[in-house]
């Protein structure tokens, strides 16, 4: 039986380095960074001072301000880039029926979810004030409920699910959501990303880690460093992108305008640590493999790759090494960049990110550049548009994703 065919027909974005859609490719094109010195506390007591924040949020639109105690940042920064993925779809939510309300599902892809709300939670009650701690802090808390707080701002009755893969998340909600479509079970999904990992033991957590960069404090936009060989780590970032994904057919029908083509994905698992992957590369390229033949494509036909990217010493170069397995010589052809040191490392909602950016570049012809990457690395010598924007006309590219617990996806994008 023939593939259902599944196309992207609205983009919303919350990032970084711009609310909205277009204020966000405008940034990334052109090379503008939303790093910047963390304003959500006081970063004073920590070596790592510097965070891809979003700012300049109106979180009133979705979450009134009596509500605003009980509710986590993920929900208004998701409900802000779904609102706009569906209104650039042309769906108006608003006017539809009970029974059309249930054609659309929802699927969220998160690392954390309310990390942020939980922490503070946490604050509260250990420091003597829990008669300040809210009466929802089970089910905000619990990440399942995140899909559910998107679902009832919309009215959508369709299937409601989170997952959670690590730094795949997005990737993988993405993915699902395409089967769903691709087998039939529905024609739409609200699908994309969103994590806000912003706060103090979260912070603390990852420099005990050792994989966040240090001594960029005083220049935040140079932080983020992905393939340069002076790379020392990752920048912690915050963020939320969405799509409405449509069966091919149901889009033209309704005369949407379409972005592109989901064309195949490809998840595995390395089963190897809950950090590190393994050296040699082979699982990240399997995982390419199998999105490839999934689209129907050889390696041959990718214009394009947007990186994981996340500028630790280790994953830059097995990432690197992956491509070469997967595309062969044509790694070396095909140009590609990290928005990573752009926006910093959104977590679960990175895969999105990057698959926006994607999705936008194939429209205007000009792929992004990687910022900050000034010393090349032997080890790491692919073409990763260094410096500024190139015009590319791309009607195939590759979004790779890599996550801990050596988890790893990719998703095969085409230009329509």
């Amino acid at each position: 039986m023939q593939k259902r065919r599944v196309v992207v027909t609205g983009i919303g974005a919350v990032s970084p380095n711009g609310i909205g859609r277009e204020a966000f490719w405008e940034a990334t094109k052109n090379g503008i960074s939303g790093v910047r010195r963390i304003t959500r506390f006081d970063p004073s007591p920590y070596p790592v001072q510097v965070a891809g924040e979003v700012q300049g949020l109106d979180e009133t639109t979705w979450v009134e301000p009596k509500d605003r105690p009980h509710v986590s940042r993920v929900v208004p920064m998701g409900a802000t880039a779904a609102a706009e993925a569906i209104s650039d779809a042309g769906l108006d939510f608003r006017s539809m029926t009970r029974d059309q309300l249930r054609t659309i599902g929802v699927i969220v892809g998160s690392g954390g979810g309310s990390q942020e709300f939980t922490e503070e939670q946490y604050r509260l009650y250990y420091g003597g004030h829990e008669k300040q701690c809210s009466v929802y802090t089970i089910p905000t808390s619990t990440i399942g409920t995140l899909s559910s707080e998107i679902s009832m701002r919309f009215g959508f009755r369709g299937m409601s699910h989170i997952v959670s893969t690590g730094c795949t998340s997005s990737t993988d909600a993405i993915g699902y959501a395409f089967r769903n479509i691709q087998c039939g079970v529905l024609d739409t999904f609200l699908v994309g990303g969103v994590d806000a990992p912003i706060a103090p033991l979260i912070l603390r957590g990852f420099i005990l880690m050792r994989i966040l960069t240090q001594g960029w404090n005083c220049e935040p936009e140079r932080a983020s460093r992905p393939f340069s060989k002076d790379r020392s780590g990752f920048v912690l970032g915050e963020g939320s992108w969405f799509f409405i994904l449509e069966e091919l057919e149901h889009a033209k029908a309704r005369g949407a305008k379409i972005y592109g083509e989901i064309a195949g994905y490809g998840s595995t698992c390395e089963a190897f640590h809950r950090v590190r992957l393994e050296e040699c590369g082979e699982e990240p390229a399997r995982t390419i493999g199998i999105a490839l033949e999934d689209a129907n494509v050889p390696p041959e036909a990718i214009d394009y790759i947007n990186y994981h990217g996340t500028a630790t010493e280790l994953n830059d170069r097995i990432e690197t090494r992956a491509m070469k397995l997967a595309l062969n010589g044509h790694a070396y052809k095909t140009p590609g960049s990290s928005l990573k040191s752009l926006i910093g490392h959104p977590q679960g909602a990175c895969g999105a990110a990057g698959i926006s950016a994607t999705l936008l570049a194939m429209r205007d012809g000009v792929v992004p550049a990687t910022a900050n990457l000034e010393h090349g690395d032997p080890e790491c010598d692919l073409d990763y548009i260094p410096a500024t924007a190139r015009k590319l006309d791309v009607e195939y590219a590759l979004a790779n994703c890599i996550a801990f617990g050596s988890k790893n996806s990719a998703v095969i994008l085409r230009h329509l």
